[in-house]
């Protein structure tokens, strides 16, 4: 059900960009949309070379700190899917609670949501790297949030995040940024 509107929208923008759209529907199975758009070959493009990254997070310790519910179950799938051991918290009290009170070393990096509500990332993580133990200047903290202006990634590194990723999350994206950063991280 709808107004009726989406299929003329779509086949004039097919037709304003020189292609055809068709349909074959069947009474009962459904319907298959054919769009056709002409473009032309860019022959002087330049392949990408794909590095050869292995980005393996298997077992490495994550403090997920994210506020949203279904942002945090898709996050810490794809984390332990691929190995990692993953502890959830809502917010960035919380966040800086639970790493206050755990063991020095308890974790290997911190993936952390930037608007949340009690404490945003960027608080919670100013905090996190004045505390007074040596984990907490040096463990990686990743910056998750939907904001992704060259502004935003710059006060996420002014309060102390090591690296940024926009949401959507890729898990591809996670677990190279993770491992650069726990590589770097060990580096110094």
């Amino acid at each position: 059900n709808g107004t009726g509107l989406g299929m003329p929208i779509v086949k004039q923008l097919v037709e304003k960009m020189g292609g055809t759209i068709t349909v074959e529907s069947k009474l009962g199975e459904g319907s298959c949309f054919t769009v056709i758009l002409p473009f032309k070959i860019d022959t002087n493009a330049r392949l990408e070379e794909k590095e050869d990254f292995n980005a393996d997070i298997s077992g490495v310790r994550i403090l997920l700190v994210e506020d949203n519910e279904l942002n945090a179950e898709i996050a810490e799938f794809m984390l332990t899917e691929n190995g990692a051991k993953v502890e959830t918290v809502k917010n960035g009290l919380e966040a800086v609670q639970h790493f206050e009170a755990c063991e020095s070393g308890t974790y290997d990096v911190i993936l952390m949501d930037v608007m949340m509500p009690v404490m945003d990332g960027l608080t919670a993580t100013k905090t996190i790297r004045s505390l007074e133990r040596q984990d907490a200047k040096t463990i990686p903290i990743i910056a998750m949030t939907a904001n992704a202006f060259r502004e935003d990634v710059e006060k996420c590194m002014e309060a102390g995040m090591n690296a940024h990723l926009a949401k959507p999350l890729d898990a591809e994206k996670i677990k190279q940024t993770i491992c650069e950063e726990l590589g770097s991280s060990r580096d110094r």
